[in-house]
């Protein structure tokens, strides 16, 4: 894993808040948001330990890692102990909606995200909870982009739980880190255009590296909003 990334934004944080020390769980670590925050977790001086669940392995190591190999998300059971001494879950797990049927997509991201999270919200009371969905996501739940109303739905479902506190990301584009290995073919075909893209919209476009930022810094944060759009990752990445 690179580690060739400016550290400049690592020791902000948000002005009289507590401070705890982060452990976390993080999902989905095989693909490029995955990827991107536990690179970010790893080098973090306020996360002490990180847990991975993959069903294969993510090919990382470091001292503050473990992983755990799972194949079934939807019956955490037999990992749940392992699971209890945590205090943040980056959850970063998700799929593309491309050719699939509502029913498909609501079971792979409604049913095993509430799955996953239900259980971390009886075993760990004291966690905070991030989700990643995307900019569009629909809060009404009754819009006509199938992918945003089960996001939605996701989302609302997920603020209700008993977590002390819960945000929801809504990134547009994420501009990758370089180095790391999952980033979208796509991604790096576009990678020329973000500085062009970055001036004219400022407030639209992140990095992977402010995502993962802005995820470790909601540990700490006193910010109110839970919805947290590309402006607002911005923001919590830079301290406040």
């Amino acid at each position: 894993m690179s580690s060739n990334v400016n550290l400049s934004l690592t020791n902000t944080r948000t002005a009289n808040t507590p401070h705890q020390k982060i452990r976390a769980i993080i999902t989905g670590v095989t693909g490029m948001v995955g990827e991107g925050v536990l690179h970010e977790c790893l080098m973090h001086p306020d996360v002490e330990q990180v847990l991975v669940i993959n069903r294969k392995p993510c090919g990382v190591t470091h001292p503050k890692l473990i992983e755990i190999l799972h194949h079934d998300f939807y019956d955490l059971t037999p990992i749940a102990t392992q699971l209890a001494p945590y205090n943040a879950c980056f959850f970063c797990l998700g799929v593309s909606s491309a050719g699939m049927k509502e029913a498909d997509y609501e079971r792979v991201t409604y049913q095993l995200t509430m799955h996953v999270a239900e259980l971390l919200s009886r075993l760990n009371p004291d966690m905070t909870f991030c989700y990643v969905t995307g900019t569009g996501t629909d809060s009404s739940e009754q819009g006509r982009s199938m992918w945003a109303r089960v996001k939605g739905k996701t989302e609302n479902h997920l603020l209700q739980l008993p977590f002390k506190r819960a945000f929801m990301f809504r990134p547009g584009y994420i501009h990758p880190t370089k180095g790391l290995r999952n980033a979208h073919r796509l991604y790096s075909l576009l990678s020329w255009l973000y500085p062009p893209l970055k001036r004219l919209f400022p407030n639209h476009l992140i990095t992977l590296r402010e995502l993962g930022i802005a995820m470790i810094h909601t540990v700490n944060t006193d910010d109110e909003r839970s919805i947290l759009e590309a402006k607002d990752i911005l923001r919590l990445a830079e301290g406040g």
